[in-house]
């Protein structure tokens, strides 16, 4: 069932049942009334009857039956009885419409006044005394013209409820439609946007009601897809033309060596060039391995307690025994006897240590990279100093993108993801990497982690 129909249904199911209770309220409103002014006629006929009959002139009971008879303001099926203390009948009007059984009798006297039904006659029966004694008068008769009433107001009431409740489906099918339209205009916009036409948006209303809101949000959504988009195209077409570069150089070293004379000296050479190539065609594929780890699953990674001082100088270790020509001079903050620990993953920070220090010494003329540890009251900071190239103001933003590389990088081998993963993981770690390059300073990476209270 869709959303229309239901509004439909819902609305129709609302209106019907105020629609019933008021017709119910108005017909026994309109019931009680002419029950009410019927009963007060049968009281004056009742009345009427006793004191022309028992009053100071008295008439004699045929000349009465007769005035009953022939008065303009007669019931329909009129009748009237009056019973004496003893219950016989002292005056009936003539016509035997009505039985009236003996403990009827007593709960009138008992009461005074009790109106009653039996089958279509509405029936009044009052206490009267004449001076001698109590008298029970019963009047009864057919309210013909008031039922023919009640019951015309009651099928003008159904057929005019029924009439209404057409009016009312009609009505809320109508305009739940009219409600529900801008969200087939959204569900037709969506239906068009596809792959290639991220570029597309809906209409955003007034901009004040739900479905506005509805279509901001969505809005909002096109365009963190249409960046992703972007960037994955982007990361595909960088990464495609990474890993073709250094396979072109493999293959056409393979195919030099194979054209080469039988040199061992020469063979070996071109063999430790295409181990230099397949090592970094390896590392790249690693750091791109890690960025889409971390990308699309960062919340099964786990952290615990890591020492940074050992960290770094596990990395550093391994860069010095690979190249032992490295220059990698640590300095501790002279006013801290402990460096504390830091909730981390730990392969992950030796991922971060690993590229910040590699980054140092491959752009320092002399490769040399100086760290220093500072402590304040929240944070661990650490600095990686080298004193290579500017990078230009202008680029200082654009280093951490993937694939982005500076222009003091030219010649040196590299790809432009170290630290681009290097920022989603301290970002991960809720830290934060920056960088400042000046003639005088040098270039500094400043690393900041929360440190455990």
């Amino acid at each position: 069932m869709t959303i229309r129909t239901r509004i439909t249904f819902l609305f129709l199911g609302i209106v019907s049942t105020l629609l019933l209770i008021f017709c119910l309220i108005i017909y026994l409103e309109s019931e009680f009334h002419r029950e009410s002014e019927f009963k007060n006629r049968l009281r004056e006929e009742a009345r009427t009857s006793a004191e022309i009959l028992f009053g100071k002139e008295e008439i004699s009971p045929d000349l009465l039956k007769l005035l009953d008879k022939n008065q303009m303001t007669v019931l329909t099926q009129e009748e009237i009885v009056i019973y004496n203390s003893k219950n016989k009948i002292v005056y009936e009007s003539g016509t035997d419409f009505l039985t009236i059984q003996l403990k009827t009798l007593a709960q009138i006297r008992q009461e005074k006044e009790l109106y009653f039904r039996k089958k279509d006659r509405e029936v009044l029966g009052i206490v009267f005394n004449n001076g001698k004694e109590d008298l029970v008068i019963v009047a009864s008769a057919l309210d013909k013209y008031g039922l023919s009433e009640q019951r015309n107001l009651g099928l003008i009431l159904a057929f005019g409820g029924l009439l209404m409740l057409l009016i009312v489906s009609y009505a809320g099918w109508f305009f739940a439609g009219k409600s529900l339209k801008p969200i087939q205009d959204i569900i037709k916009k969506v239906d068009s946007i596809g792959a290639s036409q991220l570029n597309l948006r809906l209409n955003e209303g007034n901009g004040t009601d739900e479905i506005a809101q509805l279509s901001q949000r969505f809005n909002r959504m096109l365009d963190r897809i249409e960046k992703a988009f972007k960037l994955q195209r982007s990361f595909v077409s960088h990464a495609s033309h990474e890993l073709r570069t250094p396979l072109t150089a493999i293959t056409g070293q393979i195919q030099v060596s194979l054209l080469a004379e039988d040199d061992p000296q020469e063979l070996k050479m071109m063999i430790q060039s295409v181990l230099d190539d397949v090592q970094q065609l390896n590392r790249l594929t690693n750091n791109l391995l890690e960025m889409t780890s971390i990308d699309s699953d960062d919340a099964q990674i786990k952290f615990s307690l890591v020492n940074v001082a050992e960290l770094v100088w596990q990395v550093r270790e391994v860069l010095l025994k690979k190249n032992p020509h490295y220059q990698i001079i640590t300095e501790l903050d002279e006013n801290s006897d402990l460096l504390p620990e830091v909730k981390a993953n730990e392969a992950l920070l030796y991922t971060v240590l690993l590229n910040l220090m590699e980054n140092g010494v491959k752009f320092s003329p002399k490769n040399r990279v100086d760290i220093r540890f500072q402590i304040t009251q929240q944070e661990l900071i650490l600095s990686f100093h080298n004193d290579g190239a500017v990078i230009p103001e202008k680029e200082l933003g654009l280093i951490f993108e993937p694939f982005r590389r500076g222009s003091n990088s030219r010649n040196i081998k590299g790809h432009g993801v170290g630290l681009s993963l290097t920022q989603k993981i301290v970002k991960l770690h809720n830290g934060n990497i920056s960088v400042q390059s000046t003639e005088k300073e040098g270039t500094v990476f400043t690393l900041k982690l929360l440190k455990i209270q």
